[in-house]
């Protein structure tokens, strides 16, 4: 018989379980994508890197041809990451780089957070490779993005098919915060959802203003 403990989940994340790695989210594959709005999908990223500078976790930044084609990363992700050596590839998949095997190894985590452009290509084949490799893979949904609707579902599927976990932006966050009687995080994560949580950090402004409420910490 199952007995319940006030524990988490060993599949939810926290801050020292895993291994960020963002991909390819610069201008050329953005012009291309279809199935998110741009300006959802830069939201959506800068609450990500965010969250991830706040809490620490192990980042991997990576972009594919940047001088010769795609172009510069995302400057939502340089502004928060501004000394960060970003590894630009030759190859679609980012897992066959050495380079970002070293950076993986060094960081020495079980479970691999994916997010980036296009969920088909530059998603797909890092995740299905690392699946492969024995990791844990989750899948930010929300800030990858592909040049169709059904191109990004039939990524999301077919790596949910083979264990690959998906999740939002907005779920990132908050499960890295996951008690918010953590208050050395609190402030940063509520400024954070206010910035780009959309309609719940408009809800935060509303009742902070009104109110002066707060979640319970």
């Amino acid at each position: 018989m199952a007995v319940a403990k006030a524990a988490p989940g060993k599949t939810l994340l926290n801050p020292t379980d895993h291994t960020l790695i963002m991909i390819d989210h610069q201008s050329q594959m953005a012009f291309a994508t279809k199935s998110i709005d741009a300006t959802s999908l830069r939201n959506n990223v800068a609450l990500v890197a965010k969250a991830a500078e706040e809490f620490g976790v192990s980042t991997i930044l990576t972009t594919v041809a940047e001088k010769s084609f795609s172009g510069p990363i995302f400057d939502e992700i340089k502004s928060v990451f501004p000394e960060a050596n970003i590894i630009d590839r030759t190859s679609m998949n980012t897992w066959e780089d050495e380079r970002i095997a070293v950076e993986v190894n060094a960081a020495g985590k079980q479970k691999i957070v994916l997010a980036g452009l296009w969920t088909s290509v530059c998603i797909v084949g890092p995740a299905l490779s690392a699946l492969d490799q024995g990791f844990e893979v989750y899948v930010i949904a929300d800030a990858c993005g592909d040049t169709s609707d059904e191109a990004h579902d039939m990524a999301m599927q077919r790596m949910i098919q083979l264990g690959a976990r998906p999740m939002t932006s907005l779920q990132y966050l908050l499960e890295l915060q996951r008690d918010w009687a953590r208050g050395e995080t609190y402030d940063q994560t509520v400024k954070t959802a206010v910035a780009n949580g959309g309609a719940y950090g408009l809800g935060l402004i509303y009742a902070k203003t009104m109110f002066n409420a707060s979640e319970g910490h």
